[in-house]
């Protein structure tokens, strides 16, 4: 058993999905969650700048002596996670191996969509994860640098956050995807709104859902997880 808190950070209010599915998978786990909305958003920035932020926020969250780190961004997992986990002695874990992990279990026809910001679709760091465990699988990604300002904004509604769905999302249904990966952690707050717009045919891939499980898998294999009759501290 172990006491210590969970430590999640985003670059905003997006890694609050995270700490959602975090929170329903892991009820009696307490979390300090660092939402990065002074310097939002990360996926517009350079590698060097990603990682630079990222060793910041995880340095935030080590001096309070959290027992393992989430890299709830897309961005900053894709960017930036082996040099944290390189110069980190706890557990560090990224959204990005989990959520490639789901969508290889998921697709039928191998061929998965994954949307993000500029960042981290232009690491090609999904692609790169699903080849790995699947090289016959196609993946098609596509750039959506304009939700995570507007979501930010609490433009998550009306037609303008639809059309531009519409715009960013017309290509992939082209591509005759079977599942989409939200690869960012922002998107979950408007995957209704993707889900009309890709079709309800496409899987939709949320990696919050599936680094909870990760994560809790691996508590429980360390013997790491807290008490049951803890009060969480949420942060």
């Amino acid at each position: 058993m172990d006491r210590r808190s969970l430590g999640i950070f985003d670059s905003g209010l997006g890694g609050l999905t995270v700490v959602k599915e975090i929170k329903r998978k892991l009820p009696y786990e307490s979390i300090i969650y660092l939402g990065d909305t002074a310097r939002v958003p990360y996926g517009t920035r350079s590698k060097e700048t990603v990682t630079k932020f990222s060793l910041q926020d995880t340095h935030f969250l080590t001096e309070q002596k959290v027992k393992c780190i989430v890299i709830a961004c897309n961005t900053a997992s894709a960017l930036a996670f082996k040099e944290v986990k390189r110069k980190l002695t706890i557990p560090v874990f990224d959204v990005v191996s989990a959520g490639a992990k789901m969508a290889v279990e998921t697709t039928k026809n191998k061929k998965v969509g994954v949307i993000g910001t500029r960042g981290t679709i232009a690491s090609h760091a999904y692609q790169k994860t699903i080849r790995k465990q699947n090289p016959k699988i196609l993946v098609h990604e596509k750039a959506c640098p304009l939700f995570v300002p507007l979501i930010e904004e609490g433009e998550i509604r009306g037609k303008v956050i639809e059309m531009l769905a519409s715009k960013y999302l017309n290509p992939l249904k082209n591509d005759k995807i079977d599942t989409l990966i939200l690869g960012c952690t922002h998107y979950p707050i408007i995957k209704n709104i993707i889900q009309e717009k890709i079709g309800k045919r496409v899987a939709l891939v949320n990696s919050g859902e599936e680094i909870a499980k990760v994560l809790s898998a691996f508590l429980k294999e360390k013997k790491l997880e807290a008490p049951k009759n803890l009060n969480p501290v949420r942060k």
